[in-house]
């Protein structure tokens, strides 16, 4: 059984551009394995707290050297990471803010970037450890913004490739121009969807 983890980043919830893309996206992908389980992690609902020093010694702790706080720390890391691990396929929705991710998404990825966990130095440099899946992102925006001030998605596509997520871009730009230019950008995008590959049967 194939499962799709959709991580979704909008202040608004399911009601969030981004966030209604990606259900767009799911949707199909429901239908195409209706034995599919979807799996939603809300980051605006539940926000990932923002990584501290005390977090950061914890993950580079060994084992059997942690303290209680310590252990409850890494826990809370494992499970985002295995969460992530058991799924085939990720969705994310992002929405620009102020020229970036939102702070969760940033927060979150403090979380699952664990040495040896989610990716490893070699001397060949870094490699990634959660191979073999496919991400979708859809990233809106209320402005048009050209590939050199883009500061999303090379961001998004490096991270994701640092710990092994080979990932698919569908933007969504000029949502706070007109309702004509939302409604094309919502379109095109929509289209878009309807071209994507079937991940699901295929992997």
């Amino acid at each position: 059984m194939q499962t799709l983890l959709n991580i979704r980043t909008s202040l608004f919830g399911a009601t969030g551009q981004s966030s209604l893309l990606a259900q767009h996206f799911i949707a199909d992908w429901v239908a195409r394995d209706p034995d599919g389980r979807v799996v939603t992690r809300d980051l605006a609902a539940q926000p990932v707290p923002h990584l501290t020093a005390a977090s950061f010694q914890a993950f580079a702790t060994k084992p059997g050297e942690r303290t209680a706080e310590q252990q409850a720390a890494v826990a809370y890391s494992d499970m985002l990471i295995e969460e992530l691990k058991s799924a085939d396929t990720v969705v994310l929705s992002v929405p620009m803010y102020n020229f970036s991710v939102p702070s969760t998404l940033r927060a979150y990825f403090d979380h699952i970037a664990r040495a040896g966990v989610t990716f490893s130095y070699t001397s060949a440099g870094p490699e990634g450890l959660l191979k073999g899946k496919q991400a979708y992102v859809f990233i809106t925006r209320g402005g048009v913004y050209a590939e050199a001030v883009d500061t999303q998605t090379p961001y998004l596509r490096q991270f994701l490739g640092f710990v092994g997520i080979n990932a698919q871009f569908i933007h969504a730009e000029g949502l706070a121009m007109g309702d004509a230019t939302r409604d094309r950008s919502l379109a095109a995008a929509s289209d878009t969807i309807a071209r994507l590959p079937n991940f699901a049967a295929a992997a």
